[in-house]
């Protein structure tokens, strides 16, 4: 069988997310510390605030995992704001059966299996380590572009059937159509019912050519055709391009991951939560601070950008 490789992609990452535990093989930020899932809270609490507190609020979140970060964030939205927790309605966008069954355990949510299915309204949208996990269309440059498809674990190349910019031989191309489209889809819909989505993920704030796909299983990077289904694939975000997409007037960033959560008060909260703990336990706690931060660590890789309603103010951490 040959297939592009958008379409091979799709197809591995549904058959991993529905038999295996993805968890086993990578660990997301709000598994790290609960102060990531608790800073997503409050910076929900915050835009819930500007959009003049509605009362017909959704708070979404695309690919949830566990449900960790979900559930420290309504535990600070209960606390902070006792009003927008009792007005909420809670959506969640997940397509894996096993995985949705470990998040009902943890709040009570309307699954759907993309963002585009989520009723209309206002809506606060949490994406953490979401838009990686998409297909990407990936071209490489000969002396025309050409497009790499899947056969028999190899790939293939046959002619490009788009435009794409000139490039010098052999630079490769990656383009995640999904992203774009729930970008796309999203910017219009916070102009017409307003509304903020924040995506925290990994890949260069400026579009690059490079090759970024990859598979991992059991948390060691393996070659991404074979055994499909058994590894988690994902590539970099392109975040130039979905904030291009989403227009200067509605996108926020890209900014670093480490500037974000230290300008919504990663340390700080550590800190606090570090003195009621153990000399061992607390070490741990800022040791996990700094792990999602440090510029060394995840804080220069991951970046965040925010998708608003037309010329909204500056949100929680994206003002200087």
């Amino acid at each position: 069988m040959t297939e592009r490789l958008d379409a091979f992609m799709a197809r591995a990452n549904a058959e991993y997310y529905a038999t295996h535990d993805p968890f086993a093989d990578f660990t997301t930020a709000p598994e790290i510390s609960q102060v990531f899932g608790e800073l997503m809270g409050a910076w929900a609490t915050v835009v819930w605030n500007r959009l003049g507190r509605p009362t017909n609020i959704i708070l979404a979140e695309a690919g949830p995992g566990r449900g960790t970060l979900m559930a420290d964030a309504l535990r600070v939205i209960e606390r902070m704001a006792p009003d927008f927790s009792a007005c909420l309605r809670l959506h969640v966008v997940e397509t894996s059966q096993a995985l949705r069954r470990v998040q009902s355990a943890r709040f009570d949510a309307v699954f759907h299996d993309s963002v585009e299915q989520i009723p209309k309204g206002p809506m606060i949208l949490l994406a953490n380590e979401f838009l990686d996990a998409l297909p990407i269309r990936q071209f490489v440059r000969r002396d025309i572009w050409m497009e790499r498809y899947v056969q028999h674990a190899a790939f293939v190349e046959m002619p490009a059937e788009m435009a794409l910019p000139d490039a010098a031989e052999g630079a490769v191309l990656e383009l995640c159509e999904p992203a774009r489209e729930i970008v796309r889809a999203l910017a219009a819909r916070f102009a017409e019912q307003g509304g903020a989505a924040l995506f925290i993920d990994y890949g260069p704030e400026q579009s690059d050519f490079g090759e970024s796909l990859q598979a991992l299983r059991d948390r060691v990077k393996v070659d991404p055709l074979h055994s499909p289904g058994a590894a988690d694939l994902t590539a970099h975000v392109d975040f130039q391009a979905l904030a291009e997409i989403a227009g200067p007037r509605a996108a926020q960033g890209p900014i670093p991951q480490g500037l974000l959560l230290a300008r919504l008060g990663l340390f700080q909260r550590s800190e606090r939560l570090a003195r009621t703990l153990s000399p061992m336990h607390a070490m741990a706690m800022m040791d996990s601070a700094r792990r999602l931060a440090e510029p060394d660590q995840m804080g220069r890789l991951f970046k965040a950008l925010a998708i608003t309603q037309p010329d909204f103010p500056p949100l929680p951490g994206f003002a200087p």
